[in-house]
């Protein structure tokens, strides 16, 4: 396996890599009246920590805005897919999962293989882990999408 994909040593979140681009429209997104109601810390502190790349530089194994991701739920085995959306593509269904939802907040920028921990209701935890992406835009030559 590539070290990559690996857990991060640490115990902290995975690293992850976010498109120049992406960034800037998800900053500008933080500042609109829409997300004024919500709780944007966690997507605050992603895009601070992130190493930002050019959408060309982007590689094609990280999630980015309007990806479609593969992913598994390792505690029932169930198989996923979804595309990871801006607030005003997000139609509830779960096909599609909103940037300002926790759970897209926690998967921008990963990588194929990373894995995440995330809460559940009434305490548990869903461990999810990323197992490729059927499209991702700059992959694809959609830099400006």
């Amino acid at each position: 396996m590539n070290d990559r994909h690996l857990p991060h040593p640490s115990g902290l979140p995975p690293p992850l890599i976010v498109s120049r681009l992406d960034c800037e429209r998800l900053e500008e997104l933080l500042d609109t009246p829409q997300a004024a109601g919500l709780d944007t810390s966690g997507l605050r502190r992603e895009l601070e920590r992130a190493q930002l790349r050019e959408p060309a530089q982007m590689p094609d194994d990280v999630i980015t805005m309007n990806s479609v991701i593969r992913f598994i739920d390792e505690a029932s085995g169930e198989e996923h897919e979804a595309a990871l959306v801006y607030p005003r593509d997000a139609d509830g269904g779960a096909g599609r999962i909103s940037i300002l939802a926790p759970v897209g907040t926690a998967l921008l920028g990963l990588r194929v293989g990373a894995r995440i921990d995330w809460p559940l209701p009434g305490g548990r935890t869903a461990s999810l882990r990323v197992l490729g992406l059927r499209y991702q835009p700059e992959a694809s030559g959609d830099l400006h999408r």
